[in-house]
């Protein structure tokens, strides 16, 4: 069945491949990015030309999230399926980050998502019926140094995505979780650095390993066995075409580093605690 799908993120990446294979599978996709007219406008394009629906959409500011939401309704009547893509990456000595980054990427990984399922919740509620699907991150699971700023953003977004699950599931919205591995995207090219260079150096070799990291990653990324960026869209479209209540909450693509042991060890934790506090119907989404 045809659904309308917005999604955050779509000029590059997890994004646009996401949004042009739903697209090709005959949905209604929205694809939102900023600075439409600007830097991303050959994307913008490019999306247009597959029948693809384009609005501006900044996660990190609250007016333009609601007029992006608002455009969307008012042109499809309904927001189906909400993918919360977007995102930024970053790497480097911790304490080599001013707080002044730290919020940047706390504001568009984190507080984005909360500014985009608020606006389309009211939608989607009274519809009862709707699906979520935010992209976290193995790095939300298992941690690895030098990403651990970026790391906690996504350990964030899991008790967010747990949190409005259980909140939405007896009001016909599913709300899951994709967690992807390393995958040669468009977000490594930008990948935020430490500001404060002199705190890196002055870790001396420790402070080096960061870059070493990286270029291990670009040569994975070059070889004839590089991981496919597409599993990620695939991914998506299972889970959007599963039936409701037949979702797994969380879904690993990728190389998992032990992800997916967390996830199956942490079930029974997380479902016993729900249940300790009375509410474990909430585990359950109503039909």
């Amino acid at each position: 069945m045809s659904k309308v799908i917005l999604i955050t993120g779509a000029a590059s990446g997890f994004g646009r491949d996401t949004a042009e294979t739903l697209a090709a599978a005959g949905h209604t996709v929205y694809a939102s990015m900023r600075d439409v007219a600007g830097r991303n406008a050959e994307a913008a394009a490019a999306l247009r030309g597959r029948g693809i629906k384009v609005v501006e959409l900044d996660v990190a500011d609250d007016a333009s999230v609601e007029r992006a939401v608002a455009t969307a309704l008012a042109d499809a009547g309904k927001i189906d399926v909400l993918i919360n893509n977007a995102g930024l990456a970053s790497a480097g000595v911790s304490e080599a980050f001013t707080a002044d980054q730290a919020k940047v990427l706390f504001n568009t990984n984190v507080v984005g998502v909360i500014r985009t399922t608020r606006a389309v919740l009211p939608a989607m509620r009274a519809a009862k019926d709707g699906l979520i699907i935010n992209i976290g991150s193995i790095l939300g699971r298992v941690t690895f140094p030098f990403f651990g700023i970026y790391g906690a953003t996504k350990f964030a977004l899991e008790a967010l995505t747990d949190s409005y699950r259980y909140e939405l599931s007896q009001l016909g919205v599913d709300v899951v979780l994709v967690q992807p591995g390393a995958y040669p995207t468009n977000i490594y090219s930008a990948i935020q650095q430490p500001a404060d260079t002199a705190r890196g150096e002055a870790y001396g070799e420790i402070g080096a390993i960061p870059g070493k990291m990286f270029e291990s990653f670009m040569s994975m990324f070059q070889s004839e066995n590089a991981p496919d960026p597409h599993d990620v869209a695939a991914a998506i479209v299972s889970l959007i075409d599963a039936p409701k209540g037949s979702r797994p909450a969380r879904t690993v693509v990728g190389q998992s580093f032990g992800a997916d042991v967390v996830n199956d060890a942490t079930a029974p934790v997380q479902h016993g605690a729900v249940t300790a506090l009375g509410l474990g119907a909430l585990a359950t989404i109503a039909r």
